[in-house]
């Protein structure tokens, strides 16, 4: 499968360029820029991410293991203070919402690291030094028939470079 690699000066025609590339179905691009543009993630209409679904789990087995821990503690060693039930539910709010951060805060980096690829990793091999300087790149992965018209297209949105690298 060829691979195209573009290379723009200015984040809104990069994004004119993503707009059409994905109009025209093509969407397996990767975008570099130096910085965070709004209009380039905009653009490239990305997915929700799945690391909420970390600390969506690491939040709610944080406030089960609180309530569990403090109720099996009560139970096992037992303090009757004016009255009370041994597993009184009221004060146990405070080191179940503590655990629930903890917890929730370790899945969270946890789910970066598996999810966002957060750890050490090789760049990829279409990567310039150029895209974390000053110049943005649209990497495209296409067919063999369409790399004259994802080429014109590129060039059409006023692509300074457009090279066919070996994919």
């Amino acid at each position: 499968m060829p691979t195209l690699v573009s290379v723009f000066d200015l984040p809104s025609t990069t994004a004119a360029a993503v707009r059409k590339l994905k109009d025209r179905g093509f969407d397996d691009l990767r975008t570099y820029s130096p910085a965070p543009f709004e209009e380039l993630e905009e653009a490239e209409d990305p997915k929700p991410s799945k690391v909420r679904r970390f600390t969506l789990v690491g939040g709610l087995s944080g406030v089960f293991l609180g309530f569990l821990m403090q109720i099996w503690m009560s139970l096992e060693w037992p303090i009757k203070i004016a009255g009370k039930n041994f597993a009184s539910i009221p004060p146990f709010w405070i080191v179940g919402f503590e655990l629930t951060i903890l917890l929730g805060g370790f899945f969270t980096l946890f789910g970066l690291l598996i999810v966002g690829g957060l750890y050490p990793k090789k760049l990829d091999k279409h990567y310039n030094l150029r895209f974390s300087a000053e110049e943005f790149g649209v990497v495209v992965n296409c067919e063999e028939r369409d790399v004259a018209e994802v080429e014109a297209l590129l060039r059409g949105e006023s692509a300074k470079e457009v090279t066919l690298a070996d994919s």
